[in-house]
């Protein structure tokens, strides 16, 4: 009797342990309803952030589309501003863009992939120099452009004695985008995981080719970033050229012959020339399709080069 009893007893929980479960599902059910909850306010947040952004870029390029599109032609592109910009087009404008921008890129790119490999593979975190020169290079990131203005004027234009001119101007960008192509691509290498350099050197490969086959390609896409995000803030730049480039809106000859940028002859058309509003909606554009298209290039260019390396 006394054995029934017992095992009549194990069968049935008592209505204690019934009721700690219970507590215990609720308490779990509260807390995983709480997550979920929070799940659906952080995912509206994201989604709205991300709207509001892609809504903005729609509305100001709709904006200029809008003003701009019934002045956009073949010939706008082809012909050579006149009337002080309120006819014409904008092909000498273009061709002094393209020019400031080659002789940017020609210098930062390789100084700043050589200070980006220095940091981040042959100074230590710690060590007082890599700190100086880190410290230094978010100092200049935020420096205004017009300081790098007149910083160019002062050292391209008068103490080298290269004047107003289009190699003023791309010198005076190159110092512009350093800072923030160096730390992207420093970054970027310093994110690699550490085992692809330990394998590369237990296998015997030199440091030369771990760095070009392995390090740099898996660092490509910082590497498009900080040239996007660099090329993305000089192309549209107007106070540093003021002081370097010049407003000559004909044709340059050569890097030495001043020339107007694309971003600097909007600014002029809307601001100090009456009725050329017209012109510089069309000009702005053209600065936009222009920007993408160098985006899209630099992507596809970067995303070519990590694939090929992953290859061979």
């Amino acid at each position: 009797m006394a054995l029934f009893s017992s095992h009549s007893h194990a069968a049935h929980p008592s209505k204690g342990s019934k009721k700690r479960k219970f507590l215990s599902d609720s308490r779990n059910h509260r807390h995983r309803s709480k997550i979920a909850y929070r799940d659906r306010v952080l995912r509206i947040i994201v989604w709205f952030v991300a709207l509001s952004v892609a809504a903005s870029f729609a509305i100001i390029l709709g904006h200029l589309v809008w003003y701009g599109s019934s002045h956009l032609s073949w010939e706008f592109v082809t012909t050579d501003p006149e009337n002080a910009g309120r006819e014409g087009g904008i092909a000498s404008i273009l061709v002094s863009t393209a020019l400031i921008l080659g002789v940017c890129l020609a210098v930062a790119l390789p100084l700043g992939l050589g200070t980006a490999i220095l940091l981040a593979e042959f100074t230590a975190t710690n060590n007082l120099f890599s700190r100086l020169v880190r410290r230094s290079l978010d100092m200049l990131a935020g420096v205004p452009s017009i300081v790098f203005g007149l910083f160019g004027n002062a050292f391209f234009c008068v103490t080298l004695g290269l004047g107003f001119s289009i190699l003023s101007g791309g010198l005076t960008l190159a110092c512009m985008v350093l800072p923030i192509l160096i730390r992207s691509i420093e970054e970027g290498l310093r994110a690699v995981p550490e085992e692809y350099r330990l394998g590369a050197a237990s296998l015997g490969i030199s440091r030369t080719s771990t760095l070009i086959h392995l390090l740099l390609p898996a660092a490509v896409p910082s590497l498009v970033a900080g040239l996007i995000l660099g090329v993305g803030r000089v192309i549209a730049e107007t106070a540093a050229l003021i002081y370097t480039s010049g407003y000559v809106d004909r044709t340059p000859t050569s890097l030495f012959d001043s020339g107007r940028a694309l971003s600097l002859h909007i600014y002029e058309l809307s601001m100090n020339v009456p009725g050329g509003d017209d012109n510089a909606y069309a000009s702005a554009v053209i600065l936009v399709i222009v920007i993408l298209l160098i985006n899209t290039t630099a992507i596809y260019l970067g995303k070519q080069w990590h694939d090929r390396s992953l290859q061979e």
